[in-house]
């Protein structure tokens, strides 16, 4: 089975290049069950106004992935997958903008400019799924910054450890709207992890998991990127690895 693109289609071979050159290729994969739930259309609430849509402006604002925003001492600070933002061997994508609330084609909280990519130097150097993670800093829009618009974010949570419930919400290429999805994590291997619900498929890398307590727990990206199907997701387990990147982005 050939692993899952979680790019979008059709919007013209130069979005599918860029795309492709950040290591979203085909590989092998075993067949899985369905996982036996599926994700729903998410609320319009404060939580999910925290995530949005990244958009490529220099392709036409075509969709990327999802990223949301986390809680940060500057406040402009956003988490997605490494692989929707940076090329190994080449640098970050430009002209990236992060759409909050998206729905049905709008950003009602208007459309922030990415100044900055912050990933691991495993990433940089060899794409190395055990470092799929990224911090994006955003600049200010209309006097405020990103929290300030969204109401604050989401803190990071680290060494929380497996079987954690999470909600995972994030955008389908297929929806103008986001899904979401209550389940538990397990282990992948020591340092990935997984959730089973069917519907995250092409553009739901770099969707945020939420623990029960409202901390960000992990990502979809990692292992195969993120997944082959929509209905097992992955993410670098959050350790000592993403709480080193997040004081990079921030200065610290």
């Amino acid at each position: 089975m050939a692993r899952r693109l979680r790019r979008a289609a059709g919007t013209g071979a130069a979005l599918l290049g860029v795309l492709a050159a950040t290591g979203c290729g085909a590989m092998g994969a075993t067949a899985r069950p369905h996982p036996g739930i599926t994700a729903v259309t998410a609320g319009s609430d404060g939580v999910n106004a925290r995530i949005g849509v990244l958009r490529l402006t220099d392709q036409g604002d075509a969709r990327s992935c999802t990223a949301s925003v986390v809680d940060s001492p500057n406040r402009d600070l956003l988490v997605t997958a490494a692989h929707c933002v940076y090329q190994s061997g080449e640098g970050p994508m430009g002209d990236l903008a992060f759409a909050p609330g998206y729905r049905d084609g709008s950003a009602p909280l208007g459309d922030w400019h990415v100044s900055k990519v912050t990933v691991d130097q495993h990433w940089q150097d060899d794409a190395d799924p055990e470092y799929d993670v990224a911090f994006l800093t955003v600049d200010p829009l209309g006097g405020q910054q990103i929290e300030d618009a969204v109401g604050g974010g989401t803190p990071l949570g680290v060494n929380r450890g497996f079987d954690l419930s999470v909600t995972v919400t994030g955008y389908p290429y297929d929806h103008e709207e986001p899904i979401t999805c209550t389940t538990r994590t397990t282990a992948q291997s020591a340092t990935q992890e997984r959730f089973d619900c069917a519907g995250f498929s092409d553009g739901t890398s770099g969707s945020p998991w939420l623990s029960a307590d409202g901390q960000l727990v992990g990502v979809i990206g990692g292992y195969q990127q993120g997944g082959d199907t929509p209905d097992t997701s992955y993410s670098v387990s959050f350790d000592g690895r993403v709480s080193s990147l997040f004081q990079q982005a921030v200065g610290g």
